[in-house]
């Protein structure tokens, strides 16, 4: 019987291969070659009084200030020479007379009985305050919730990209999803929760709160992302005793009063005390550690999870390398009763 290890190496482009990009970097910010700005559905629809969605979506984007931190996030990027990338949406009648669009779900029946993002029409265009200017990329336009499902994939290789942060519009359909797919395709992802809206507030909550936290490495601020740039364009990225540690979600974990070494017997940490929130000192791996904005550094797991980590003690090397798992060779039936079930190759496929 073939076992799993088999199957992948005699159909190994038939097994995915899941990475996280960056993984070869030192860094623990933005490489300002790296790293690209998204900026999702910056339109008239969504953030100009008269759009299409405007009375759906102007409560967050008045909450968070959405344009105005746009508008500075993305001069920050440019400043910094750091790769600024639009994603808008375009329809066009070949959309939905010819390929049915608006039967496909309920946002795009959605956008198409509100006549949202007609290509062409002042609806779809970029807000005024959030152009286009020449050096940013505008991708071709996205026709549901995915922007990976447009030419953004190939711009990102083209650009030599690990590192995507993702803002605009909306925060609990396209920035999530996009979000999501970036993931799975190993970017390291940002979502810069002050420069996303969404319909209503829930939907926002919901996404920044619960999601993002655990499809990203970390939900900052646009304020947040500008100075982790400016510290990885310095040279200055280290964890520090006094930072103050944040989980992905944001939430203050507590104060680093010591950064010990890598040594035989434990992998390198952070300790946080004890404090009012977590009654026993935390050990956190150094590895855990995704960013530094300022006197701040993340960790890539929210607040509300670290009680639930082992993380009561040192890491010791032995408990990493239990934490891998069995190496490929040594599985012979992934899911213990049998494996993936692959088509047998045919003549057609090719030796």
């Amino acid at each position: 019987m073939t076992s799993f290890s088999d199957t992948n190496r005699q159909f190994p482009d038939r097994a995915r291969v899941a990475t996280y990009l960056p993984k070869n970097e030192s860094v623990i910010s933005f490489p300002h070659d790296r790293t690209a700005l998204l900026v999702i559905d910056p339109v008239n629809d969504f953030l100009s009084e008269g759009g299409a969605d405007w009375e759906m979506t102007k409560n967050t984007v008045r909450m968070n200030d959405v344009v105005g931190n746009l508008k500075r996030v993305i001069d920050g990027a440019r400043d910094r020479g750091i790769a600024v990338l639009f994603g808008p949406m375009a329809y066009t009648e070949e959309d939905y007379a010819d390929q049915q669009l608006h039967r496909r779900s309920g946002i795009n029946r959605y956008m198409f009985e509100k006549r949202m993002f007609l290509a062409g029409s002042w609806g779809a265009d970029f807000h005024p305050e959030l152009q286009p200017r020449e050096g940013d990329t505008v991708l071709l336009p996205h026709k549901s919730i995915d922007v990976f499902e447009t030419d953004l994939p190939d711009h990102l290789e083209r650009m030599g990209i690990t590192h995507l942060v993702i803002s605009g519009m909306t925060a609990n359909l396209c920035c999530e999803s996009t979000g999501r797919h970036a993931m799975e395709k190993g970017f390291d992802v940002t979502f810069l929760s002050d420069a996303i809206g969404a319909s209503n507030i829930p939907a926002y909550e919901a996404s920044i709160r619960v999601n993002y936290p655990l499809i990203a490495n970390a939900v900052i601020t646009v304020e947040e992302f500008l100075a982790a740039a400016d510290a990885s364009g310095a040279g200055s990225v280290g964890v520090q005793t006094g930072d103050t540690v944040r989980g992905s979600d944001h939430g203050e974990i507590g104060t680093v009063e010591r950064i010990v070494g890598a040594t035989e017997e434990t992998e390198a940490y952070l300790l946080v005390p004890r404090g009012m929130i977590f009654k026993t000192d935390t050990y956190v791996p150094l590895d855990a550690v995704v960013r530094r904005a300022g006197t701040e550094v993340f960790i890539n797991i929210p607040k509300l999870f670290v009680g639930e980590m082992p993380w009561g003690e040192p890491p010791s090397r032995a408990d990493r390398r239990a934490k891998y798992g069995s190496r490929d060779a040594e599985v012979d039936k992934l899911y213990g009763s049998r494996s993936p079930s692959i088509r047998e190759r045919t003549s057609e496929d090719g030796e």
